[in-house]
């Protein structure tokens, strides 16, 4: 890390108002850049948007298809508490009203509002274009980026060519859905969904559902449906058991190892050899990268849904640093981490902060490849933090000169995870570390007074 004395203001393009693109256009205007942020949606918030639509394809494959950008079904709540969910720079702080939601894990109303709270704060709501969408960004003379946008308002279609210094892509990875694939399920006659189009459990009512995935989205759907449905089966990867084991305190959830094959008189086989005769099945399988309005003549390219080369998963060292993407890593608490990678982009793009050389960091590139190719990680694994988000976090505060992550944060991190496995049912209401809360009240208090006088 090498930290200068002078900074230049550059012009920078951010693509996307959700969390990432708010926290890094709240970087990029510190830093003294020249901010625009674009945004489809009418509002800030990206995937904490709340949308009863769903896609006019709900198994998301049809490239044709109405696109929604929610995933968000109507009950969801945080699974992180919200002294850890917040920025830094801006503590994620209970607050009075009717609209609000004290809760210590709160509904994703609230974190909407927190979000908008947060870009209100810091002056990047004038900045945003709302109802606006890159169609394309790319290089042209000199390293500079055209940016390619469409606004619609009512019959009217506006199209804008603008020339950036920068671009930082923040539009997310929540909108692309990832699908299972089923042997036999072309001729299997019931319905597939992904939970990118879930949002109420009415539909399910007196079904026989199959929710495929192990992760959140998973567990918590499986128990929004349950006391509608006639049966809830969850397949996943991570159940080896020989014979379906039901679910504790519920009369009609199943566990399963994965699916097998789906067969024409609408049974489904689990790879353990049980069966079930299925009305639907949920895709609770994640999503895929995308950026169909990025061009960068291959320089970077999606492999097995791995975004690369990147250099600490931000910088394509061919592109640097003129490209960055803020938000790629999955398995973290997000918003302190898209806080300091925005910190670390807009430290170097005003040449603050200066990057290894292009050689060096395609040799980091190339070392993390190969390291995960020796203990069998697949590609698609590139960006998951397990086990590593703090080191990762510590680094990149090492970088910016920021200090690293107060270690009340790394054990209520832990504290949560052990709370989840304890009390599987009832861990959004019930813990353990009211200590670590009180630490975290009073560094709030401590910031907020420093920020005052």
């Amino acid at each position: 890390m090498v930290i200068a004395q002078t900074k230049i203001s550059r012009k920078i393009a951010v693509i996307g108002a959700g969390a990432a693109g708010l926290v890094a256009s709240k970087e990029l205007i510190k830093e003294g850049h020249k901010v625009v942020v674009f945004e489809r949606n009418s509002e800030v918030g990206g995937t904490w948007v709340f949308d009863p639509k769903t896609e006019s394809d709900q198994l998301g494959l049809n490239p044709s298809r109405s696109l929604v950008h929610s995933s968000l079904c109507s009950s969801l709540r945080t699974n992180l508490p919200r002294e850890a969910m917040g920025f830094r720079d801006y503590p994620f702080v209970a607050k009075e009203g009717e609209e609000r939601d004290p809760q210590r894990f709160p509904g994703h109303r609230e974190v909407l509002l927190y979000l908008g709270d947060f870009a209100g704060e810091f002056g990047v709501t004038e900045l945003i274009r709302f109802e606006t969408e890159v169609v394309r960004a790319g290089l042209v003379e000199e390293g500079k980026w055209e940016v390619r946008s469409t606004r619609r308002g009512g019959a009217l279609v506006d199209d804008v060519n603008e020339v950036y210094d920068g671009v930082v892509v923040c539009n997310g990875h929540y909108t692309e859905p990832n699908v299972a694939d089923i042997p036999g399920i072309d001729v299997w006659p019931g319905q597939q969904i992904h939970s990118h189009n879930y949002r109420v459990p009415v539909p399910f009512r007196g079904q026989v559902v199959v929710l495929i995935g192990s992760s959140f989205s998973a567990y918590d759907i499986s128990r929004d449906i349950a006391g509608i449905a006639k049966e809830v089966h969850v397949a996943s990867r991570s159940v080896t058991k020989e014979i379906p084991e039901k679910q504790l305190g519920y009369d009609n959830i199943w566990l399963h190892p994965m699916i097998d094959s789906a067969h024409d008189d609408g049974t489904v086989v689990f790879q353990d050899g049980s069966s079930a005769l299925i009305d639907v099945i949920l895709h609770c399988t994640g999503y895929k990268y995308n950026f169909p309005f990025l061009e960068t003549s291959n320089i970077v390219d999606i492999d097995d849904n791995r975004v690369g080369p990147l250099y600490q998963h931000i910088f394509p060292p061919f592109l640097a640093p003129w490209l960055s993407f803020v938000g790629l890593p999955w398995k973290i608490i997000p918003f302190p981490m898209f806080e300091l990678q925005s910190k670390w982009v807009a430290g170097v793009l005003s040449g603050r902060i200066q990057l290894p050389s292009q050689k060096m960091m395609m040799s980091n590139v190339e070392v993390f490849y190969s390291k995960q190719e020796d203990f069998g990680v697949p590609k698609r694994y590139a960006h998951d933090m397990s086990g590593c988000e703090f080191d990762y976090k510590d680094w990149l505060a090492g970088e910016c000169g920021f200090p690293a992550a107060e270690e009340w944060r790394k054990q209520m991190y832990i504290a949560s995870e052990e709370n989840r496995v304890a009390r599987l049912e009832t861990f959004r209401d019930e813990w353990d570390d009211q200590h670590l809360v009180l630490q975290a009240q009073e560094d709030f208090l401590q910031y907020s007074f420093k920020h005052c006088i």
